[in-house]
């Protein structure tokens, strides 16, 4: 009997958890080992690496083969949100309803562990992906994770973003914050389950502009949350975006063309899929789920 999508979620979450439990053992010095295990293993969604995983699946009917990378891919997020939450830059005391890295151990150790999982999740992707995957297409895959990660991407955002802090941008500034500080691990997650699904050129087109329309829809919500959340529902600080003098999609259109822009992203999202014939109920509804978000 096929499975439902719900069902495929839980699944999938659940191999992602023990698998990141399992990549991240505890050895000297403990707590390194301990403060990386502390963010990594707090929960959230999963869904970039739920979306390398659901791809691979959809082009060659395994996942398997993509387990280490979605991992690595999760890894790199939670070093994102580690350095995102630190004094010197959001300065945020809680990350998905738990207190933050720097604010359980300290500020130096949170450093380090976000370096550390910089470094380990591409051992990862290396050591741990089947021998039976191609090295052509494990050096694909870690050429998309390094660029990603770096200062043409999700750095690139980020620095974009702090220095937009208090100052009136335009629209193109807000999308390159967006595209790169968000978009560019939603882009990632989906080429590196095409890659390691035998996408063809058409199919990795398709997907990695899927994956642009629900990494900007995503990143708006945000926006959105930010402002009509609760601490305890978003499970982080409401409310900085405007306490910082940040530029967002609300800010600048305002919240009813903020929620237009999420539902055609998410439409057009779904429209991708259809076009191109690539078949996912998983796929479909993480985009149409982004418009029901509370955190």
């Amino acid at each position: 009997m096929e499975k439902s999508v719900k069902q495929q979620f839980e699944d999938y979450i659940k191999i992602i958890e023990q698998k990141l439990d399992e990549f991240l053992p505890v050895k000297y010095p403990e707590e390194i080992w301990e403060s990386m295990r502390y963010s990594v293993l707090a929960g959230g969604k999963r869904l970039r690496p739920m979306l390398c995983l659901e791809t691979c699946r959809v082009l060659s009917g395994s996942y398997e083969q993509a387990i280490p990378a979605a991992c690595a891919i999760e890894m790199l997020h939670t070093q994102s949100l580690i350095h995102d939450d630190l004094p010197c830059m959001d300065n945020d005391d809680y990350r998905r309803g738990k207190l933050t890295n720097h604010k359980k151990f300290s500020e130096s150790t949170a450093v380090l562990a976000g370096d550390a999982l910089l470094s380990f999740a591409p051992q990862i992707i290396i050591q741990k992906t089947p021998k039976t995957v191609g090295k052509d297409k494990i050096l694909k895959v870690l050429e998309e994770f390094l660029i990603s990660a770096g200062a043409e991407k999700l750095i690139a955002g980020q620095v974009v973003d702090i220095d937009s802090e208090g100052k009136q941008i335009d629209k193109n500034t807000l999308n390159f914050i967006h595209e790169n500080k968000t978009g560019a691990l939603f882009k990632l997650s989906l080429r590196a389950g095409a890659i390691l699904g035998g996408a063809n050129d058409a199919q990795l087109a398709a997907l990695t502009n899927y994956a642009e329309k629900i990494g900007l829809a995503f990143q708006i919500m945000d926006d959105i949350l930010d402002v009509t959340s609760t601490l305890e529902e978003l499970g982080k600080t409401p409310g900085k975006d405007a306490l910082e003098e940040k530029a967002t999609y609300v800010s600048l259109y305002g919240m009813d063309e903020a929620k237009k822009q999420v539902a055609s992203l998410c439409s057009e999202a779904c429209d991708i899929l259809e076009k191109k014939n690539i078949i996912s109920d998983v796929l479909r509804e993480i985009a149409l789920s982004i418009t029901e978000r509370v955190n």
